[in-house]
């Protein structure tokens, strides 16, 4: 019987991990399935652009996985049964629920926006976590625009999601205003110099910056601050942290307080061994000792890991140890400007950074790079399709596991 591998989501880490396995591991012995909402690739991290009115490539994956071998199956994963290994899926038009099983599974179901706990964030704001969600907003800022006034845009959260969602619907939506709600000071993370490079570009794009400012309340047309005062909002975008969704908690996997499955330096669940974690769904401690961002570069690197610890496993090898670093933060301004900031192995900013035009052709070409080796996983790879060892005993391995746990 073959083994059974199956990989939860197709964003830039679940399709790259598909991708790279299926090249490097025989077909005689394993069959991988990827199990995806959406039946194209979603480039996350123009969603903002999707939603200021730019038109953004979605690869079908039906191409992406084609003569890979891969099975896509498209449907919802609504649980996942690691003592049983199966995962419960719906399909979009609510026929053909049904379980999928497993020997290895991979989650890569990446992260959802965070309320909180604020009311009316559900009821009342937009966001960007998804191409839905972004599609959302876009008609809603369409329909702003056709009033021929000055429809109002609040953006609350001052991380990089909600600088460039402020930034590129300012620039791309001249007529609107948009407002910026920082919780502290505009841009902290930053250095000196790229916090003003920042402030420079909000000038420039009219956008209006509201620091030490916490949301309590979000109603349809204004904002409540903890200070009291109310901001008026045609749109509210709420961009003030990500969270990952309930299954993997609900499953049983050891989890953080908000939702990434602990794994260790392979990705390996620490509380069930036959389930990998990578990309915003892994909590995964990076070489500087500290837990990696949610972000593309860290899909890359939990992501490659990953790959090489299940090759190493199920044919024998020794489990090489990738490189696990965060190295910078990249954020675009606009089409014509973005900011390219250095980070020490503390995390913390460097002096110096990059911004203007460089910086953003810069962060274009990361993007296109990173669209491109998604669409193409399988390019580059060793041609030699490694057979499977004897299989380990997957029980044997759960209690040691979880002994060590207990201990």
């Amino acid at each position: 019987m073959k083994h059974r591998i199956v990989v939860l989501g197709a964003g830039y880490a679940g399709a790259y991990v598909a991708g790279t396995l299926a090249r490097r591991l025989s077909p005689a012995d394993t069959e991988i399935t990827v199990v995806n909402a959406e039946p194209d690739f979603v480039q996350r991290l123009r969603l903002h652009q999707l939603a200021a009115g730019q038109e953004i490539e979605a690869p079908q994956l039906a191409d992406v996985f084609a003569g890979t071998g891969i099975r896509l199956r498209l449907a919802r994963v609504t649980a996942v049964d690691p003592e049983r290994q199966v995962v419960a899926v719906a399909d979009g038009d609510g026929h053909g629920d049904g379980e999928l099983g497993y020997d290895t599974l991979l989650y890569a179901l990446g992260s959802r926006v965070a309320d909180h706990g604020v009311p009316g964030v559900a009821e009342h704001a937009f966001h960007v976590t998804g191409r839905p969600a972004a599609l959302r907003l876009r008609e809603r800022l369409d329909s702003l625009d056709a009033r021929g006034e000055s429809g109002r845009v609040l953006v609350v959260g001052d991380g990089l999601t909600g600088i460039e969602t402020a930034t590129e619907i300012a620039e791309s939506r001249p007529g609107l205003s948009v407002t910026l709600a920082a919780r502290g000071e505009l841009g902290a993370p930053l250095s000196a110099g790229a916090r003003g490079h920042l402030r420079r570009a909000c000038v420039r794009l009219g956008i209006t910056v509201l620091e030490h400012t916490t949301v309590e309340a979000v109603e349809a047309t204004r904002v409540r601050c903890a200070d009291g005062t109310a901001l008026a909002s045609d749109a509210t975008v709420w961009t003030a942290g990500f969270a990952v969704g309930p299954i993997a908690a609900a499953g049983g996997l050891e989890v953080t307080d908000i939702g990434r499955i602990v794994v260790d330096r392979t990705m390996r669940s620490v509380s069930h061994p036959n389930v990998y974690a990578v990309g915003d769904s892994a909590h995964a401690i990076g070489d500087n000792g500290r837990p990696l961002p949610m972000s593309c570069a860290s899909a890359g690197y939990t992501g490659r890991q990953a790959t090489e610890a299940i090759v190493a496993r199920l044919t024998g090898r020794e489990i090489p140890n990738t490189k696990l670093e965060y190295l910078a933060n990249h954020i675009s301004l606009g089409r014509r400007d973005g900011i390219l900031q250095m980070v020490d192995d503390e995390a913390q900013a460097k002096p110096k950074y990059v911004g203007g035009r460089k910086a953003a052709r810069i962060k274009a070409g990361i993007l296109r790079m990173s669209l491109w080796a998604t669409s193409h996983p399988t390019f580059g790879l060793p041609k030699r399709k490694h057979r499977l060892a004897a299989a380990p005993d997957a029980s044997a391995e759960k209690e040691a596991v979880g002994g060590r746990v207990a201990a």
